[in-house]
């Protein structure tokens, strides 16, 4: 129903930053919660960040280091990852909250996933 393209991921070096997009189709994006969760092979999906009305919260492993912004005249939701680790290798999730819904702290708070996109870490 609703669309959730993510973009940006690749291969990167241990202390190096990357960029992921996304770009969500629909009509009320601007009031919606965005956010962000990552999968590692053999692991849960897991928590990165959300951001609503302006203000993203994050998850422990990545605070101080990922910060969540968006775009609601593009539809788009972005991640910027600096001071990458190798243990943030992962699949990442764009995720989007259904009507009212003001936090994502958990996968069933989700309404809307994206595809994934790859994200490795590693020299």
């Amino acid at each position: 129903q609703v669309q959730l393209v993510e973009s940006g991921g690749g291969l990167v070096q241990p202390g190096g930053s990357l960029r992921l997009s996304c770009a969500a189709s629909g009509t009320t994006f601007s009031i919606k919660t965005m956010g962000w969760y990552r999968q590692a092979p053999g692991k849960e999906r897991e928590l990165v960040g959300f951001i609503h009305n302006g203000s993203a919260t994050y998850a422990d492993p990545v605070r101080g280091r990922f910060t969540i912004s968006r775009d609601n005249a593009k539809n788009t939701v972005y991640l910027q990852m600096n001071s990458l680790k190798p243990e943030d290798t992962a699949v990442y999730y764009c995720a989007q909250g259904p009507p009212f819904r003001s936090s994502l702290y958990h996968l069933a708070d989700v309404g809307s996933w994206g595809q994934g996109t790859q994200v490795t870490v590693s020299s």
